[in-house]
C-alpha cells in the first residue's frame, strides 16, 4: 500500500480522488496548498503526489521546485493534474519534476493506469464500483 497525497484546492476533486485511491487499497492524505504539500511531503514522505496545476498563491511548479529541495532521502513519484491538455504545461511540469500527467475529470481506471505506471502495487479489489 502506497501512501498518496493529493494536493488540490477543490474539495469535490480531493473527495473523488480520494474515493478512488482508497478503492485501490491506497493510503491517503490531502493538501489544499502548495505551502501545505511541503509541509506533508516532508514529514509523511509519500509515494505519489498528485498535483493540480492551478493552486492558490504557490502554484504547481513552485511545488515542484520545493519537493526536489527537500531534506529526504526519496523524493515522491508527482502526476500533474490539469484541466486542461496543455503540452507547454506538461513540459514545464515534467522538466521541474513531474513523471506523469492526467487530465480531469479522470476515473478510476486512468488512476488505476498511472499507479501501474508509477510502480505503485495494488492489493487484489474485485468491487470496482465507487460509492461518492
Amino acid at each position: 500500500m502506497a501512501l498518496c497525497l493529493v494536493v488540490d484546492d477543490s474539495e469535490v476533486i480531493r473527495l473523488i480522488t480520494r474515493k478512488i485511491l482508497e478503492s485501490l487499497q491506497q493510503s491517503v492524505v490531502h493538501a489544499t496548498s502548495a505551502d501545505e504539500a511541503l509541509k506533508v511531503c516532508q514529514d509523511s514522505q509519500p509515494d505519489i503526489v498528485f498535483l493540480d496545476w492551478d493552486l492558490p498563491s504557490l502554484g504547481a511548479l513552485d511545488v515542484l521546485k520545493g519537493i526536489s529541495e527537500l531534506d529526504t532521502e526519496v523524493k515522491p513519484t508527482i502526476v500533474l493534474c490539469a484541466t486542461e491538455n496543455d503540452a507547454q504545461q506538461f513540459a514545464l511540469a515534467r522538466a521541474a519534476g513531474a513523471a506523469h500527467h492526467l487530465l480531469k475529470p479522470y476515473d478510476l481506471a486512468t488512476i488505476k493506469a498511472i499507479l501501474e505506471q508509477a510502480g505503485v502495487s495494488e492489493k487484489e479489489n474485485t468491487d470496482q464500483s465507487l460509492a461518492i
